[in-house]
């Protein structure tokens, strides 16, 4: 019989928290080195993980597109200001009701997006990423119109006065980014994230075997908007402005961007991603800059790297970056080392006469 190829390995509940404390462990050392334009940038990462990491558990595992993942994040950062400037929440609440918010929103727009399929329902994202940010257009007295709600958020006193506001930004946004992964992946080995499996791949089977399909598409989208909402509530922290021009439809486009980059379905894919579309601006930017270019035109050659990443990686690694990875990994350490192949799927099926004993073809030959 032909060998399978090996699935990606399973990690235990605790095997997730070490590594999950392991990561902590080097943010906080790598926040403590660097300056504060790197804790900024820690911190960003940080928030797109987050984002990243819902968009590609509803688009990888449940097979729904989203472009309105930066409304979502709109709703969280809005939520957040709103209760931290009128009441003077904590931040911790106030990120607690924003995911409530952010859940109710996503379930509404889950029930009417169970039953679109493909552009018509990647049409009603889209939809809702340019129609719900313009609120702050009509509400100005609420939402403060085009200049936004400036976010007040200070270091805690038990850190003294002289601690870094960027490098507490930095902790916070990273503790719930990898919280955030934690939780995800428990989903991802539940009998949720097979349920969400199982519709991606066959709805009909699904149902036949007493999924109710809804309901898994309708709860994909409420996971995937909580995600969003967080990292919406991060970004009005880190910033200390929200405003409807950060949460245009560029925002859900760059965040779906990077699923794919960084590899759909797959969680440390999200991390992928989430370096490039914030590493990537800067050092191109940087380049373009001592290489005497204009501002105007350094600005905009990072949109163009984005699209010359996205083909070469869809050229060179369909699955995405950590699709990549894993099939080198396989390659190198593979059961069967002398038949390396880099096909995503299993190998077809061939005839096993020839690769019988020799005494099974004697045997069939005296018969």
């Amino acid at each position: 019989m032909r060998s399978l190829p090996r699935s990606a390995p399973v990690l235990s509940g605790p095997l997730r928290l070490l590594i999950a404390a392991v990561l902590a462990g080097i943010v906080v050392l790598l926040s403590v080195k660097l300056n504060a334009f790197r804790d900024y940038q820690i911190a960003e990462i940080a928030i797109d993980v987050t984002a990243v990491a819902g968009l590609t558990m509803l688009t990888g595992l449940s097979g729904q597109i989203s472009l309105g993942q930066g409304a979502f994040m709109a709703i969280g950062a809005y939520t957040t200001a709103l209760l931290l400037l009128h009441l003077n929440w904590p931040f911790i609440t106030a990120l607690a009701v924003s995911a409530v918010a952010t859940a109710a929103a996503g379930g509404i727009v889950g029930v009417a997006a169970a039953r679109l399929r493909g552009p018509y329902l990647a049409g009603a994202t889209l939809m809702l990423g340019v129609a719900l940010p313009a609120l702050a257009y009509v509400y100005p007295g609420v939402f403060g119109g085009d200049q936004g709600l400036n976010v007040v958020f200070t270091t805690p006193a038990f850190l003294g006065p002289s601690f870094p506001l960027t490098r507490w930004q930095a902790w916070v946004s990273s503790a719930v980014a990898l919280v955030t992964l934690v939780l995800l992946a428990n989903l991802h080995r539940s009998r949720i994230g097979r349920n969400w499996r199982a519709v991606r791949d066959n709805d009909v089977a699904a149902a036949l075997d007493g999924i109710n399909v809804a309901a898994a598409r309708v709860l994909a989208f409420v996971v995937s908007a909580v995600c969003a909402g967080m990292a919406g509530s991060l970004l009005a922290i880190v910033t200390g402005l929200v405003a409807p021009g950060a949460y245009t439809i560029t925002l859900s486009i760059t965040l779906l961007t990077a699923a794919v980059i960084g590899g759909l379905g797959t969680l440390p894919g999200a991390l992928w991603g989430s370096l490039v579309i914030v590493l990537v601006p800067t050092y191109v930017t940087d380049a373009a800059t001592s290489h005497g270019l204009s501002s105007s035109v350094g600005s905009n050659i990072p949109i163009a790297v984005y699209g010359a990443v996205l083909i070469l990686v869809m050229l060179a690694f369909p699955q995405g970056i950590q699709g990549g990875l894993r099939r080198l990994l396989a390659a190198f350490t593979g059961p069967d080392r002398k038949s390396r192949t880099w096909r995503a799927g299993p190998a077809p099926l061939t005839a096993q006469r020839d690769e019988a004993p020799a005494d099974q073809h004697e045997k069939e030959g005296t018969t």
